[in-house]
């Protein structure tokens, strides 16, 4: 009888949980994260403000656990695109790709990525154990693509003496080039070809890693 009793209670508790940044997400999408306050979250939520400080101590928290969503939405892209593909350097151009596609799609997420760094520092200890294991399984999938990679022949043993660090390079050459992406439309208003800039960027990156043809 107990054992039924707290699967069902800690799936209330989730549900809430879950209620709560769905809420907040609305929230920060209407009236901005700077505007947004701790009364109108749990107004959105149909919660009391006591219950909502229950599960996160202040604004900031439910941010992080945004950014959460974000890391998962975006290792369940890399998860799919690694099944695409398979040879290591097609496995790297796959996840690339669901890189700009995960910026396109869902630019809130994105952006709560970008922010999520710094967030680390004034994260608890769950949250923080919680953002540096999304970060490392994103990592992983990077990592774990170029390993592949220098197996199958695919990429350069010549010019990959670190795969993580490799990882960390082509991660932070397409980060930048989205945000080019995204600074020159919103400061010309213009219509950047962004499309062309990623493709070539992805061009570069595979080109750079790729093994000499036999």
């Amino acid at each position: 009888m107990t054992e039924p009793l707290k699967t069902r209670r800690e799936q209330e508790k989730q549900a809430r949980y879950d209620a709560i940044l769905n809420a907040a997400e609305r929230a920060f999408s209407q009236k901005g994260y700077e505007r947004t306050s701790m009364d109108d979250i749990a107004r959105t939520a149909s919660l009391s403000r006591a219950l909502l400080y229950v599960y996160f101590t202040d604004k900031a928290a439910i941010q992080r656990g945004i950014m959460l969503r974000a890391g998962h939405s975006l290792s369940e892209r890399f998860r799919q695109a690694r099944q695409t593909a398979n040879t290591g350097l097609a496995q790297i151009r796959a996840m690339g790709e669901s890189y700009y596609r995960f910026y396109l799609d869902e630019p809130d997420y994105f952006s709560a990525l970008t922010k999520a760094s710094t967030a680390m520092a004034d994260a608890d200890e769950t949250q923080a154990r919680e953002m540096l294991c999304s970060k490392s399984e994103l990592m992983s999938f990077m990592t774990e693509a170029i390993e592949l990679g220098l197996e199958d022949g695919t990429m350069s043993r010549q010019r990959i003496l670190n795969p993580e660090q490799t990882a960390l390079y082509l991660r932070g050459a397409l980060h930048g080039a989205v945000l080019l992406c995204q600074s020159e439309v919103s400061e010309t208003g213009d219509s950047f070809p962004a499309d062309s800039l990623i493709r070539h960027t992805m061009d570069m990156l595979t080109s750079s890693l790729a093994a000499a043809p036999s």
